[in-house]
């Protein structure tokens, strides 16, 4: 199967699972908003920068460079290798989760009141901390399978977490009911660990089948001494990217109903505002980015072989084709929501404000879609540290919205920050690969 073929069939079936979990993931948070109201989604997004942060620190970073080592030792033909990278990052992933979930269970009253600022959070913390492990071992071994370009696997396990956590909250909230004592949002939590618990599990067993793979203690061992000093390498600096990203990302979700409630707002409808923004219209914009999240997952190990083999003309072509593509997509996508976006929020989510939110962010859909694939062809040609820089000042510019315009206009300020930050990706993003293109032709 030629390159073309592959990276057409490992979108196509990445993006139809990208759809299908989108789209129960929309109804589930219509379902989490009529279950347990706005101000109750608002306090369950707060603990996602944490979350966030313990992925980025234990697995982000080692998924991403195993995905790309092994695509390089497939391509070489030596899958034993790649094999013996996978148990090493089994080794590293599962003891950096297993020391944040037991640092989490520690600290999650300060996290809570300190971080967050909402003390209510503290449960939510202590059960989200089981999801590490879990989370880690799942990221790993998708990683592994997608550098190896079979899609299906972390699809499929994919499809198989989404399930398992939104009928998992659903009963426990259903018998929860039934007995009169209803466990409140912190039921939601307790889901994201079901799903990860059953789609680690269908990973693990599909390893088991694997030739080259021999789970023993030697084979651990041997593993770990032959590629833990390169795999940490390669993934130190992604991980470093991702935790600054995130750092940046938890000061803007925790600043937002803070500066709401210096606009005048009170406790209550600041983290409703929050909730409506953060849970039911940012998802709804997101949606459709299945597609473009799924040509960014293929790109960079197909951008990072054709760097490889130096066939410049073809990434030129590909760079091309994926921006018009892309672009196109979200043109259509932000028409469509400006004249249902409205619609939208009062239908399925009965709030006028989510359809505000959706109606303003549309705006956003052109460049949002873009700038994914943009920013994954810079991780693939190496550019990782670019990459970094491109998205802390976008960041920079959305926590200036925050802090600065909310105070003064409300969640308006955001929105447009929000908006800004994009268009900078964008154009950063196209000025320098268009510079990288034309200093390739001019070096041939």
């Amino acid at each position: 199967m030629s390159r073309k073929q592959v990276l057409i069939k490992g979108t196509i079936i990445l993006t139809l699972t990208g759809f299908a979990t989108r789209f129960m993931g929309f109804f589930y948070r219509i379902f989490l908003s009529h279950t347990f109201g706005e101000e109750g989604v608002g306090i369950y997004q707060l603990i996602f920068p944490i979350y966030a942060m313990g992925f980025s620190l234990t697995s982000a970073g080692i998924e991403l460079a195993l995905s790309r080592s092994t695509a390089y030792y497939i391509a070489k033909n030596e899958k034993h290798k790649a094999a013996e990278l996978l148990l090493t990052a089994l080794l590293i992933t599962e003891a950096l989760s297993i020391i944040a979930m037991l640092l989490i269970q520690r600290y999650a009253g300060f996290l809570a009141v300190s971080a967050l600022h909402e003390p209510r959070c503290e449960k939510l913390l202590m059960i989200l901390s089981y999801v590490f492990p879990f989370s880690a071992l799942h990221s790993s071994i998708c990683g592994y399978y997608l550098g190896m370009k079979k899609t299906k696997i972390p699809s499929v396990s994919q499809l198989i977490e989404q399930i398992t956590r939104i009928g998992s909250v659903w009963l426990l909230y259903t018998i929860s009911c039934a007995q009169g004592h209803p466990f409140g949002i912190a039921v939601a939590v307790s889901g994201l660990i079901a799903g990860e618990i059953c789609s680690s599990l269908y990973c693990l067993n599909l390893l088991s089948h694997e030739d080259e793979l021999t789970f023993t203690p030697r084979a651990f061992t041997s593993a770990f001494k032959k590629y833990a000093g390169s795999l940490t390498g390669l993934s130190l600096p992604l991980t470093g990217s991702r935790v600054m990203l995130n750092i940046l990302q938890s000061i803007e979700a925790v600043s937002i109903p803070i500066k709401l409630q210096l606009y005048g707002m009170s406790v209550k409808a600041s983290l409703s505002t929050y909730g409506v923004l953060t849970g039911m219209a940012l998802p709804c914009i997101l949606f459709p980015s299945a597609i473009t999240n799924s040509v960014s997952t293929m790109l960079l190990p197909t951008v990072a072989e054709i760097q490889a083999m130096d066939e410049r003309s073809q990434l030129s072509s590909l760079i091309r084709k994926v921006f018009f593509s892309c672009i196109s997509l979200g043109s259509i996508c932000c028409a469509g929501l400006l004249l249902f976006g409205q619609w939208i929020g009062e239908f399925l989510f009965h709030s006028p404000s989510a359809g505000d939110f959706i109606v303003t962010l549309a705006w956003m859909c052109p460049f949002l879609y873009t700038n994914n694939t943009l920013l994954s062809i810079l991780n693939g040609i190496g550019k990782t540290n670019l990459s970094f820089f491109i998205n802390a000042i976008s960041l920079v510019i959305r926590i200036a919205g925050v802090l600065l315009f909310i105070p003064k206009i409300g969640i308006n300020g955001y929105l447009w920050g929000l908006l800004i930050s994009q268009l900078s990706i964008f154009f950063f993003c196209l000025f320098y690969l268009h510079y990288y293109l034309q200093s390739s032709n001019l070096r041939r």
